[in-house]
């Protein structure tokens, strides 16, 4: 089971949104999908979302903060014509940040902004080499924590389990940046989920926002409440189960006990689990399971 999944808060229209990304990545696939009511974003649509084997969680639930560069995607392809369809469909109705072009680090690699606002980086393998994972979440650290990346990826290997660090580029006296930034990028594996980080060489002050985050499935109370206390460093922006970590980036800490229950009740069930869970900062299983059972 994937344990790490990143989730990506949408405004409205689940079905265009599975729709672009299923006519963008051959093979995605929407594994489960449906409905919250009496939220307070009204009726919210959720899907599970599979692009190139990696699980996605999608939520339709109206305006909230627009995504931004700070996390992106990384999509390592098998041919430089694979580089090419990929970025031909994104950049079409999307917003280019980094032209597609050859680069010191890769034959081929662009970087572009959906159409969505959802920022995709999208290269051939570097050196010829197979990357651990198709789909790599990266984050940008920018602004005020720029300079903060190694720190942040002994952090996370420390935090959680089956974790490791697997380089770490620095930059050098030569490099023309105009910033504090220390790691050019690094890639590093947390509950065998590959991720990579990057500070950012180029001056900006863009923030992590709560548009994208990353869900931390649980088994059980122990584990959400071990992940909760280890990450959640800002009691404001602790809700359902939402939670900042000291850099900013966004987790939910996510009981796979609820997720079940959501998936699998009638919509009375999940009525009065959603109901429960939206007067709840950390999950308790206890009284969800409660809600559940009526």
């Amino acid at each position: 089971m994937q344990k790490i999944t990143p989730f990506l808060w949408f405004e409205k229209n689940m079905k265009e949104i599975t729709d672009f990304y299923m006519s963008v990545f051959p093979g995605t696939k929407v594994k489960s999908d449906g409905d919250l009511e009496n939220t307070p974003s009204g009726a919210v649509q959720m899907a599970s979302v599979e692009i190139f084997g990696t699980k996605f969680s999608f939520m339709t639930a109206g305006p909230y903060l627009p995504f931004n560069p700070t996390i992106s995607f990384i999509i390592t392809c098998d041919s430089a014509q694979e580089v090419d369809d990929l970025w031909n469909k994104l950049s079409s109705t999307g917003k280019i940040l980094m032209p597609l072009s050859s680069y010191p680090f890769a034959e081929k690699y662009g970087w572009v902004m959906d159409q969505y606002g959802v920022s995709w980086q999208i290269m051939t393998a570097v050196n010829g080499m197979k990357a651990p994972q198709k789909v790599i979440p990266t984050l940008l650290f920018a602004g005020d924590i720029c300079g903060r990346a190694e720190e942040a990826v002994n952090f996370y290997t420390s935090v959680f389990h089956n974790a490791k660090i697997g380089y770490l580029q620095k930059y050098t006296q030569d490099d023309p940046i105009e910033t504090n930034a220390v790691v050019k990028h690094s890639g590093f594996m947390i509950e065998g989920f590959n991720m990579a980080i990057m500070d950012s060489g180029k001056k900006g002050s863009l923030n992590f926002k709560q548009g994208i985050s990353f869900i931390v499935s649980c088994e059980n109370q122990e584990e959400v409440d071990y992940y909760w206390d280890k990450l959640s460093a800002d009691p404001k922006a602790e809700q359902c189960g939402w939670i900042n970590d000291k850099f900013g980036v966004p987790w939910q800490i996510v009981p796979t006990a609820m997720e079940r229950m959501i998936s699998s009740g009638n919509k009375e069930a999940i009525g009065r689990v959603t109901q429960a869970f939206l007067k709840m900062k950390k999950f308790d299983i206890k009284k969800l399971e409660e809600a559940y059972e009526g």
